[in-house]
């Protein structure tokens, strides 16, 4: 009988897995125990095990492609064998490889659904293209831009249009630019009255061979125009947008233009190139100049205008030409993650902040000495986890979690340690550190840090821990804030030692200071609490000899 394989859930955090890699292809033998495929969850790559013995017969992930935990990905069975009836028992394929449901038909829809579908087909756009008709829409004229307000038509229905016309200015958040209907033709219908507003891409013109109906293409509906909202229905249109036209027509690098008829882009394209627009002749009706004839433009020699010596004018910068590129990469299963559970923490649990300055000369001096005896290179992060492990012994409020109806206090100390890898942030845990040595310590994060950096991380490194802490010092952060790993109750953000003066017995002499700041969860964890809490680590960090006793 054919098995069917599902998505695992291969941590306590994942909600969907990538298909990183298929190791096996439809067709392939597979026994118990052989690796199928590699997923990326949102802390590692880890492999996905088959525990059947057979032939793959079907394959519905593509390598890439993410799916929800519990989706079908594979049917593994006897070689031949009809592998469909096993997936329409289970409700057909993975929904990654579904279509839409608008985009096909289901069998057990009512036939009349159908066929009263079937009977009003939508015209779209390309249709009536075909027919000659070109329906002009609100565009889309700044990243912001939900509605533009019609300020002035320069058409008007009956009107011939050709297919470089200006039909109208468009008043945004931004600016007033002018919308081109790109078509040829007569303006058969205007949808949006000048000083009313339209959404973008709803319907704001129709042109095309004169004598069209058009019922059909209005009778679809488009969302109604809709005044302005600065603007009052029983005022004047022209006294509300006469303000946008004083500001649209400020004075360009020379020349007087209040007498000269010119849209408000070939305005801001004069002012920004520094063309007289007196000089410019316009190609539009009335003489109306558009953005073309600012392109086209080229000034004759100011010389021959006249005998008398030129006028000095204002240098004018060159128009400095770049490119605006970017890329975009689809979000990781670790930062859809990362980003979901950060986000949950920070509006939900009441964020308090403490910060403390630690004198560090005995902590340089100890790790010194002590690394002359230690198996491996102690480092200062290595003092702090043994450290924080000890003084959470002696507060165990701030070794706590809140559970909703309850607060627990953990009797254990599991320290997670934010280790920064490519695609983000993992947290594997020092279990029991208030019960190993420092080398020990020392060791299992350097561990941990190599398998975080080769995706070798496993569910159980990352999972329970009660306390956590974040050390940037290494990029010479001097003091920052984290937000809290939960269901931890804090988050200790450690920062990078600095040599500055200090006061000691009365004198000033240098000196090695850290600064420190606790990330409290105000449910669980009080400003007096915390700021005990410091005090205890500032003890130890300043006197390590306590850690070893």
């Amino acid at each position: 009988m054919a098995e069917i394989v599902r998505m695992p859930k291969m941590s306590d955090t994942m909600t969907e897995g990538v298909m990183a890699k298929w190791h096996k292809k439809v067709g392939d033998k597979v026994k118990s125990g052989d690796v199928m495929a590699e997923v990326e969850t949102d802390k590692a790559t880890m492999d996905l095990e088959s525990y059947w013995d057979g032939t793959v017969l079907y394959i519905g992930v593509e390598e890439g492609k993410a799916v929800p935990v519990d989706a079908i990905i594979a049917v593994v069975g006897k070689e031949g064998e009809d592998y469909k009836a096993a997936l329409d028992a289970e409700g057909g394929a993975t929904p990654a490889k579904e279509e839409p449901a608008t985009e096909k038909s289901s069998s057990d829809k009512p036939v009349e659904e159908k066929k009263e579908a079937a009977s009003a087909p939508a015209v779209t756009d390309a249709d009536l293209e075909k027919q000659g008709v070109t329906v002009v829409r609100m565009p889309l004229l700044s990243d912001t831009m939900t509605e533009g307000v019609i300020a002035e038509w320069h058409k008007k229905v009956g009107d011939k249009v050709k297919n470089d016309d200006i039909l109208a200015d468009v008043e945004t958040d931004k600016a007033t630019m002018e919308v081109m209907g790109y078509a040829e033709g007569t303006l058969l219908h205007i949808g949006v009255e000048k000083g009313q507003a339209a959404k973008v891409n709803g319907i704001i013109a129709i042109v095309g061979p004169e004598g069209t109906d058009i019922s059909g293409i209005l009778s679809q509906g488009d969302a109604p125009a809709k005044p302005a909202a600065d603007k009052k229905s029983d005022a004047p249109v022209e006294e509300k947008s006469s303000p946008v036209a004083q500001k649209e027509e400020a004075p360009v690098a020379s020349g007087n233009t209040d007498r000269v008829k010119a849209s408000p882009l070939a305005k801001k394209i004069a002012q920004e190139k520094g063309i007289d627009l007196s000089q410019v002749a316009g190609s539009a009706d009335g003489g109306r100049i558009i953005k073309k004839d600012i392109e086209n433009f080229k000034p004759a020699a100011k010389a021959a205008e006249s005998g008398a010596p030129a006028e000095k004018s204002a240098p004018v910068l060159a128009q400095y030409l770049g490119e605006e590129k970017f890329t975009e990469k689809p979000v990781s299963q670790m930062r859809k993650v990362i980003a979901k559970r950060l986000s949950e923490s920070l509006f939900t649990a009441p964020h308090f902040y403490l910060t403390m300055v630690i004198d560090m000369d005995a902590a340089i001096a100890a790790r010194t000495k002590m690394n002359e005896f230690s198996p491996v290179k102690l480092s200062f992060n290595d003092l702090v986890l043994k450290a924080v492990a000890v003084a959470l012994k002696q507060h165990p409020n701030v070794n706590s979690s809140w559970r909703g109806d309850a607060i627990r206090y953990n009797e254990h100390v599991n320290i997670g340690v934010a280790i920064a890898v490519e695609d983000g942030l993992l947290v594997p845990v020092v279990r029991f550190a208030d019960g190993k040595s420092l080398s020990r310590i020392s060791a299992e994060v350097k561990d941990f840090a190599q398998r975080a950096k080769a995706k070798k991380l496993q569910p159980a490194d990352w999972e329970g821990s009660t306390f956590t802490v974040s050390n940037l010092g290494m990029f010479g952060i001097d003091e920052f804030t984290a937000i809290i790993n939960t269901p931890d109750s804090c988050i200790l953000a450690i920062g990078g030692i600095s040599q500055v003066p200090v006061v000691k017995n009365g004198a000033v002499v240098p000196g090695n200071i850290m600064k420190v700041t606790l990330s409290c969860d105000h449910r669980t964890v009080d400003g007096a609490t915390g700021a005990a809490f410091l005090q205890t680590f500032k003890a130890l960090m300043e006197e390590p000899v306590r850690l070893l006793v």
